[in-house]
């Protein structure tokens, strides 16, 4: 199965189907299923000071260091200002969880389910998950 992992909050807020956009600087050609593993990095003093998001999450319910639900990746949108502004309006918490700028890719994610967590060490980029480790 094929992992992404992604610091926290913004794993735990897919998990929670608040955020349904990955935003990131590179893009994909994969789509299909997809687990999200919470990266073990610890909240950045930048994220803390972002207000508007600390309140899309509870520190308690992150899950440092396990995959906590699978996905499927259905398409990768090169940011536009007009994407961008329909994201903001569309659903608001989806944009304060994002990086959106123009250049920079949005990862679209569906049928988002909870899964039993699963310990794992993360790596960059799309990886695989084999099983136990």
């Amino acid at each position: 199965m094929k992992v992404l992992t992604i610091k926290e909050p913004f794993a735990t807020l897919i998990k929670n189907k608040i955020k349904y956009i990955e935003t990131r600087s590179w893009k994909t050609n994969y789509r299909g299923e997809l687990y999200i593993q919470a990266g073990v990095a610890k909240l950045s003093k930048e994220v803390k000071e972002r207000k508007e998001l600390s309140y899309l999450y509870n520190e308690d319910d992150l899950n440092y260091g396990y995959i906590i639900c699978k996905c499927k990746l259905i398409d990768c949108i090169e940011m536009t200002e007009e994407f961008i502004e329909k994201e903001k309006q569309k659903n608001p918490n989806n944009f304060i969880a994002g990086r959106y700028e123009v250049g920079r890719y949005a990862w679209v994610l569906d049928e988002i389910e909870p899964i039993k967590p699963i310990r794992v060490k993360g790596q960059l980029g799309i990886w695989n998950y084999k099983g136990s480790e």
